[in-house]
């Protein structure tokens, strides 16, 4: 079979319908220059948050695994209604759910590992020519009950289906256009990366970074999947995650988790000295009290006494990529 490439799209890319349009205009771009798409959706916009506080209305111990089937619904609803636009535009395509597409998992609720995938349905509908529309977030366990993996798991299910498919490329779609030297809603003079290393992007979700799943690049650096992340709303460059094998110690990025931790990521950091005085004086000459410095192969972490303001993320911002 040709080459495969999976498009995951996340809540925000397909929150409306018009925003489904544009998905839909996406694929078909894909499609006409690649024979095999598959596409993995989350729910539309807050849907899966609606659910939950819903069930959580009718009482406060919901039974876990009703709570799955309930909130694997949300993925239903998005991947049945792309795949009734597709077909109308003369693509055809069709929707599958975590079972129909093969993925089976442990018996975990609500953040279940997925154990196999038989390929032999996506396979099948590809060869008939197919968009093939699979539900993010979602398998069944062996008593064939519902199980879904926890937030962000339909980027975990996408990277996952890559590997299993032996894809080219897995892109995940969302509504920022890549990944940042810092949280651009925070910091001004952010620069976007190219390019990341697996654990460069490991680091960066461990840390708090809300991009990825932190499972999926896991898996991408298992099975060397290159994962790209692009804007479903423009045709910007995005950012690529993948197996680099290079000496460059370079700072990729600094982040602030919860209130009082400060992390700067980047491949060789332990061998880069001048960040790491950088970031000592930084912390003398701003008077800053910590309970911990660490510095690891990639991360130099930054524990404060105190509450650590935004204002002084983007501070130390400039002061490693500016004066660099």
């Amino acid at each position: 079979m040709e080459d495969i490439i999976v498009l995951k799209f996340g809540g925000s890319s397909v929150s409306n319908n018009e925003n489904l349009k544009t998905v839909a205009n996406k694929i078909i771009d894909f499609k006409n220059n690649n024979q095999n798409i598959v596409v993995i959706l989350s729910a539309q916009g807050k849907t899966t948050d609606k659910l939950i506080h819903e069930a959580y209305e009718l009482t406060e111990e919901v039974n876990k695994r009703e709570l799955d089937a309930l909130v694997s619904c949300g993925e239903q609803m998005s991947s049945a209604k792309l795949s009734i636009l597709l077909n109308s535009l003369g693509f055809p395509a069709v929707s599958l759910t975590g079972w129909q597409a093969g993925i089976y998992t442990n018996n975990t609720n609500q953040d279940a590992l997925i154990e196999t995938i038989n390929t032999e349905r996506i396979y099948s509908e590809l060869e008939s020519g197919n968009i093939v529309i699979i539900t993010g977030f979602q398998g069944i366990n062996e008593n064939l009950d519902i199980t879904t993996f926890g937030r962000g798991g339909s980027d975990t299910t996408a990277v996952a289906v890559a590997a299993a498919l032996k894809a080219k490329n897995c892109y995940i779609f969302s509504d920022v256009d890549g990944i940042y030297s810092s949280d651009p809603n925070k910091v001004q003079g952010t620069k976007k990366l190219t390019k990341l290393s697996y654990d460069e992007m490991l680091q960066l979700s461990n840390e708090g970074a809300k991009v990825l799943h932190n499972r999926c690049i896991e898996i991408g650096a298992k099975y060397n999947i290159p994962i790209i992340t692009k804007s479903t709303f423009n045709d910007n460059y995005g950012t690529v995650i993948s197996d680099q094998k290079i000496e460059k110690n370079e700072i990729k990025s600094i982040i602030k988790k919860d209130v009082s931790r400060i992390s700067i990521i980047g491949n060789g950091i332990i061998r880069n000295t001048d960040a790491i005085i950088k970031a000592i004086n930084f912390i003398k000459q701003n008077k800053l009290e910590m309970l911990e410095f660490n510095v690891s192969e990639s991360k130099i972490s930054i524990t404060f006494k105190t509450f650590v303001s935004d204002k002084m993320l983007e501070k130390l911002h400039n002061e490693i990529f500016t004066n660099k």
